[in-house]
């Protein structure tokens, strides 16, 4: 499954990327992809958020892969250490995943 996000995750949208991606995980997708190719900012809200995905999605042996990050957001994950714990590829393109599918 594949998550498009754009914009700026933060304290706002955050909430709503929980309960999406949370949905997705409770209705059984065990492979989620997540591209931030749209992104243009993240705070720790945000990377809150895929931490918790994350975690949840390996409790049950799923992953979560991050796609397409745009240089600042990068840094975020770097500074973070969070490039260490994540998946992350340059594009969709990388993983094997079209970029027209998915919510």
């Amino acid at each position: 499954m594949i998550v498009h996000l754009r914009g700026e995750v933060d304290l706002a949208s955050a909430p709503q990327l929980r309960r999406g991606v949370y949905e997705l995980i409770d209705q059984g997708h065990q492979r989620i992809a997540i591209d931030l190719t749209d992104v243009d900012f993240m705070d720790s809200t945000g990377l809150g958020v895929l931490i918790g995905a994350l975690k949840r999605l390996r409790e049950s042996d799923g992953s979560l892969v991050l796609a397409g990050i745009k240089p600042a957001v990068s840094r975020v994950f770097e500074i973070t250490g969070l490039d260490r714990i994540f998946t992350i590829h340059g594009s969709l393109a990388e993983i094997g995943v079209a970029s027209g599918g998915g919510s």
